[in-house]
């Protein structure tokens, strides 16, 4: 925990490489001080088909979940910070956005958690 799942245009990767841009979204939760550094996790997914509003504009989009707890303020700087690095990495793509919801600590479950 968190998870950071970045959905993106294929295009993009033409412009920055998935590390960076992995690497950027990653150093960024690290330095909100919210989280544990080994608990950070970063994933991209590019898509070939997609449309945005009729049109084939870049885009990058990330879903990030995190463990219940942190202040609505908290979530909100780091959606700041999040985009900000982002548009300063790729300033001509015109969409980057992110969403943060939480995960309840009651239904959460992994492998060391069971048997």
């Amino acid at each position: 925990m968190p998870h950071f799942v970045i959905h993106c245009s294929q295009n993009i990767l033409n412009k920055k490489t998935p590390n960076e841009i992995i690497q950027r979204v990653y150093d960024t939760a690290e330095a909100s001080g919210l989280f544990e550094v080994g608990d950070i996790k970063v994933r991209i997914n590019p898509f070939e088909y997609y449309t945005i509003g009729n049109t084939r504009d870049d885009f990058m989009h990330i879903f990030a979940n995190i463990m219940e707890g942190r202040s609505i303020l908290e979530k909100s700087e780091l959606s700041k910070r999040i985009v900000s690095e982002l548009t300063s990495m790729l300033p001509e793509v015109p969409i980057i956005s992110i969403n943060i919801r939480d995960f309840e600590k009651a239904t959460y479950c992994n492998k060391s958690m069971v048997g």
